[in-house]
Formats: structure tokens, sequence, C-alpha cells
């Protein structure tokens, strides 16, 4: 694990609103992708999704967009794919979730001093949003942190998701790159990395739940 101290002034937010409209059309290619989405599957979501989880919560999970057959399908974030499976399980695991994980929004679970968002609230085509995307984005994501009074951890799910919480802490990479597992002191924020929590990266062995766990674990501590 590696630690840095970063300096911010946490340049609290901006933005009128957190959540997008449900017919955001702000990025055309998304916009595009939803709407072929909607015709093809007219029961699910298919919408912005928006955050999940209590706006005093002192934990924020930051992840990449949601996934087409997962969030997109069902409005909560990791709710209905395998990433899902492994960031619920670790929630319970370490106390900022309680009831149980089902897969679905109507499962009853409730997240505990835990908010959950992402840096595109859109499902972008192949999982990979534009860096265009990204950045039109983040707008939204400075606006849920400004929601946020007594948010004191962020985890970040991935590079992206890392670079775009720098971004709107307008912070340089440099003072606080990217690795898993690093800890960056952002003022009152510290800024927790990980890789996603992907199949694909679990399955080639890039993240274990082992490792993921390891996180959240130093997380709790640190809030404790």
């Amino acid at each position: 694990m590696t630690t840095s101290t970063i300096e911010t002034n946490r340049g609290r937010a901006t933005g009128p609103a957190s959540e997008p409209d449900r017919d955001c059309p702000l990025c055309p290619r998304l916009l595009e992708f939803r709407e072929g989405n909607r015709l093809r599957e007219p029961s699910w979501f298919n919408a912005p999704v928006p955050s999940f989880g209590d706006a005093k919560a002192r934990l924020l999970i930051v992840g990449l967009a949601p996934g087409l057959q997962g969030a997109n399908r069902t409005g909560r974030p990791f709710t209905g794919d395998y990433a899902g499976d492994l960031l619920y399980a670790t929630l319970l695991e370490y106390g900022f979730a309680k009831g149980a994980y089902q897969a679905r929004p109507d499962d009853g679970l409730r997240l505990v001093d835990c908010r959950i968002s992402n840096a595109v609230r859109c499902v972008p085509p192949q999982n990979k949003p534009l860096p265009a995307e990204i950045n039109c984005c983040r707008s939204f994501l400075a606006a849920t942190l400004a929601t946020m009074p007594r948010l004191r951890a962020i985890v970040a799910l991935g590079r992206i998701a890392h670079d775009t919480v720098l971004k709107t802490l307008k912070l340089k990479g440099s003072q606080a790159p990217f690795a898993h597992g690093a800890v960056h002191q952002a003022g009152a924020i510290r800024l927790y990395d990980s890789y996603h929590c992907s199949r694909y990266n679990t399955n080639t062995g890039v993240l274990t739940p082992q490792m993921f766990r390891t996180v959240f674990a130093k997380v709790k501590a640190d809030l404790d």
C-alpha cells in the first residue's frame, strides 16, 4: 500500500443538480445508445442511474458507469451484475450495508454511512465512455460531493473513477498516482484506490476478493 498527502481546497461544487434528468441530452452518443436500449428493452430502467445511499454518509464509492444489464437494467448502482455481487458482499461484511443483496432494487438492502455513485451516469457502449463524456458528467459528481457535508472517505474503483475524483477536487494526477491499495489525503477527505470489481478483473486475477476486502478493511478502520 502506498500513501500520499495532497492539498485541496475541496472545490465544493458547482452544478445545480447532483443527478441528471432522466432524458439528459448532454452526451449525444450516450443519448442515442439509451434510446436504442429503450426500444429493445422497454421494461429496463434505461436512464442515468442516480446515486444510492444517504447524503449524510461519510463514505462515497465512485465507480465507472452503469453496466448494460446491471444498473442500466435495474436503476441502482452495481445491482444485477457480477461487480455488484462482490461489492455488496464486501459492504455487508464491513458494516457499510445491512440486509440481503438479491441483485434487484427492491431487495431491501440499505447502505450504512455509505453512498455509491458513478463517474458517468449513463451506460456507454461496450462499457467504455469517451473522454468527452467523462468530462461532461463530472459536474454531477461535483454536485454530489457538495451534498455530502460529512464526507471523509472516497473509494475510487478503477483509474477512470480515480482520475475523475481528482479532477473534481481540482487535484493533479502527479499529486496522487493511481495504484491499488493507495491512500491519498486531500484535506479532510481520504481517497482510497482499488481496481474495479469487474468480472474481467477478478477472472484474470488482477483483483482478488481478498485484495478488495483489504481496501474496505482500511476504510472501516480509519472511519472508526
